[in-house]
């Protein structure tokens, strides 16, 4: 790469070298964010709060920059993210790995707030802009499925303490605990539903993956919202931004076994409880494929992941071709 160029080498092929703006960092805390500018010597600290995130806003158009890198920092990022995206700047959230990595391989060990916001704009300057924008619509909803997802953790855990527990009266009051929380559960479904729906776009893609057996609402949801690519990238790009790729482990003469790291872990959560009953069940695609991978020796988990990311697949395909599931096209 030549310097203040921007390009791509991925497998999904380069871009031309253009010359882009100047790129900033910003280093999140719970109360405040520091900022750097790439290749200069801005370095300020604005407070985290929606005040903070105007006068961020008007500084960094004072300081001519379009670009900016934050590091996902358990979501006290997202609502500096969501504004300055709606104030028309180019905002890419680094997962924290990225910016070790790049951290390690410049051999950079100093570590405060705003030596972090330096190394942060570094890392993404050499960073490609994604090729599908976020769509805030959906960034919305993910907040109200993650409170989805954390009623069904407390569900989880609810139901834990009740096999634990003796006492009649204190098992009425799990029970009641419980009930409660289902019905939450549902109502708040219902709320995310509605609101998806309330764009046909969004709506049509809904209706797309429903019609893939095996693949419910709550499923169906966690597609859509978490992954907004969906239908827009290849089979194998969609498979490991799930975290449901086999990675190769080879080196020389070792051939280490294949595994599946890292992605979008509350997605892949969601595919490897619906590929359960589906594959015993609901899609006959996945009932062969089951039986197929036991018979020549597959551990069970194994050809679980294996049907999580056929169902992946499939719901990716069917918003590709913007068609529904038809038995006869997708049971290869």
């Amino acid at each position: 790469m030549v310097a203040g160029t921007h390009g791509s080498l991925n497998k999904a092929g380069s871009t031309k070298m253009t010359q882009i703006s100047r790129t900033a960092g910003i280093d999140t805390s719970k109360a405040k964010l520091d900022v750097a500018v790439h290749g200069g010597v801005e370095r300020w600290q604005v407070d985290n709060t929606p005040v903070g995130w105007r006068r961020l806003a008007a500084e960094l158009t004072s300081a001519e920059v379009m670009r900016i890198g934050i590091e996902a920092s358990g979501g006290y990022e997202c609502g500096v993210v969501g504004h300055l995206r709606a104030k028309g700047f180019v905002v890419l959230v680094l997962q924290p790995i990225q910016v070790k990595a790049y951290a390690r391989l410049h051999l950079r060990r100093a570590k405060n707030d705003t030596l972090d916001a330096v190394l942060i704009a570094a890392c993404a300057a050499t960073i490609d802009r994604p090729r599908i924008a976020p769509d805030e619509r959906l960034a919305k909803l993910a907040q109200y499925l993650t409170f989805v997802e954390q009623i069904e953790e407390d569900i989880a855990r609810f139901k834990v303490r009740l096999e634990h527990v003796g006492d009649a009266r204190l098992r009425r009051m799990v029970v009641a605990d419980i009930a409660r929380l289902k019905a939450r559960r549902s109502g708040q479904l219902l709320r995310i539903v509605a609101a998806l729906r309330a764009h046909d776009d969004l709506a049509r893609r809904l209706d797309l993956v429903l019609s893939v057996p095996g693949l419910g609402a709550r499923t169906a949801l966690a597609l859509i919202i978490r992954m907004p690519e969906l239908g827009r990238i290849s089979r194998e790009e969609a498979a490991a931004l799930a975290g449901l790729a086999p990675f190769d482990d080879d080196s020389g003469k070792h051939k280490g076994e294949r595994h599946i790291a890292g992605g979008r872990r509350r997605l892949r959560r969601s595919l490897f409880a619906a590929a359960l009953p589906a594959a015993f069940r609901w899609n006959k695609a996945l009932i062969a494929l089951y039986g197929r991978l036991t018979a020549r020796g597959k551990a069970h988990n194994e050809a679980l992941i294996a049907c999580a990311r056929k169902l992946l697949i499939y719901a990716n395909t069917v918003v590709q071709r913007g068609t529904p599931w038809t038995e006869k096209t997708l049971t290869t």
